[in-house]
């Protein structure tokens, strides 16, 4: 899933927070990292997975779909999060949405295969919940166990984070944090909560901020 999002004469659901989470993420000392990963292209997928559908998917996009629950699979700057026996979200960097699904109608017509595929991109924005210490902030409002072992690279789950419904996606296993999908109606709230929990990482007043 790409990072890294440019895009123009738009405004994102958390574009009025950026620079508070870049004061949290500075005010941390490195423990955590807030940011938003907007516009991100997020394809809703519904097929048989044992049809010929599953198969075209993957020679359309480079990458199978996760067959075993609450698992994914990346490839490139391509990421397909499991969400049910039929269902898989497929994620990808801004502005593709239109050439991703362009893509998979493709796919599927060649092998005359029923499936559907619907462009969500609007409903979600995605946040970045990194560094050290990002377990343990998402656990004072998640109660899946985050720790690696449990929940390292190649899971997904779809969860409740300070009550609101997340899909929730660790990092590899060479950056430690996760992405939090959240509805866009939600995710002022959302972002509320991750700033006041990240302030546990923070400084009193009037002590020196930890370097690094």
């Amino acid at each position: 899933m790409a990072e890294t999002v440019t895009c123009r004469d738009r405004l994102s659901p958390l574009s009025h927070v950026a620079g508070r989470f870049a004061a949290a993420t500075r005010a941390s000392g490195g423990a955590v990292r807030l940011a938003e990963l907007p516009f991100l292209a997020q394809l809703n997928v519904r097929l048989d997975p044992k049809g010929p559908a599953a198969d075209a998917v993957e020679l359309a996009l480079g990458i199978p779909l996760p067959l075993e629950p609450n698992t994914s699979v990346r490839g490139g700057e391509l990421a397909a999060l499991w969400l049910g026996p039929d269902e898989w979200l497929v994620v990808g960097p801004a502005g593709t949405q239109h050439a991703l699904e362009a893509r998979l109608r493709a796919a599927f017509d060649d092998v005359a295969a029923t499936a559907a595929v619907v462009d969500v991109s609007a409903q979600r924005t995605t946040l970045l919940v990194a560094g050290p210490s990002a377990p343990d902030l998402l656990a004072h409002g998640c109660s899946l166990d985050l720790h690696p072992r449990s929940f390292g690279a190649g899971r997904c789950a779809q969860t409740t984070l300070a009550r609101a419904q997340v899909v929730l996606v660790p990092r590899d296993e060479h950056k430690p944090g996760f992405w939090v999908l959240v509805r866009s109606s939600f995710a002022g709230y959302l972002a509320e909560w991750l700033l006041d929990a990240a302030s546990e990482w923070s400084p009193p007043p009037g002590s020196t901020p930890p370097s690094g």
